[in-house]
């Protein structure tokens, strides 16, 4: 049996934090997993910003409202879900992800939550598990799953690795060309054709060497 495992921004939706930089001009926050591969790193950076500047969470949510998935997102999302099941993967927060969501027609989502002060302020963030996509990844496998995986980012990685099949989707040319074994897709189209083939070698009886 196989089962589909994507992440979420830069594969089904843009950057929210990128989307956030743009509204506040604020130059530091479009640093993503894309460039720093130490979660921790970045979520605490980014924590630090927001005291600085006096912004909060409704701030944050006020953006992601306007946002929309990514240009072809929602067509592929919806031939994909006719030929498998799909859960998404996410380092995001249940706190951003509500409005993007509906306009996806609600997928199954896995992902963290945010600490919130009774004011608004971003305190700190919690973690589902360390490295939860992987482990996700790992507990469908002990169930009889074999995973076709597409990511975009360093976070991803893990996930990839450990999935049956995985795809890299629009890749910063440090990972693709750090990880040449896995195939690279630039638009949804292409993804798309890449999971189909790997789910049909999946279904053959195929394995990852």
């Amino acid at each position: 049996m196989h089962l589909v495992c994507l992440d979420l921004e830069g594969v089904l939706v843009p950057e929210i934090w990128i989307a956030f930089s743009e509204a506040t001009g604020i130059k530091e926050l479009r640093l993503t997993t894309r460039d720093i591969s130490d979660y921790d790193v970045l979520m605490k950076r980014r924590i630090s910003i927001l005291k600085e500047n006096g912004l909060k969470l409704p701030d944050i949510q006020r953006v992601i409202e306007t946002m929309e998935p990514l240009p072809g997102a929602e067509d592929f999302y919806k031939k994909l879900r006719a030929i498998s099941e799909v859960i998404i993967l996410s380092d995001t927060f249940t706190q951003f992800a509500g409005p993007l969501m509906k306009k996806l027609a609600n997928p199954t989502l896995f992902c963290n939550s945010l600490d919130i002060g009774d004011d608004g302020t971003v305190v700190g963030y919690t973690l589902r598990i360390k490295d939860g996509k992987r482990k996700a990844v790992e507990a469908f496998n002990t169930i009889g799953f074999e995973v076709v995986a597409s990511g975009d980012s360093y976070n991803d990685l893990s996930m990839l690795k450990t999935a049956a099949r995985g795809v890299l989707f629009r890749p910063p040319d440090s990972i693709k060309d750090e990880y040449p074994q896995f195939p690279a897709a630039y638009d949804h189209d292409e993804l798309f054709t890449f999971i189909s083939a790997a789910i049909k070698e999946i279904s053959g009886g195929a394995r990852k060497s």
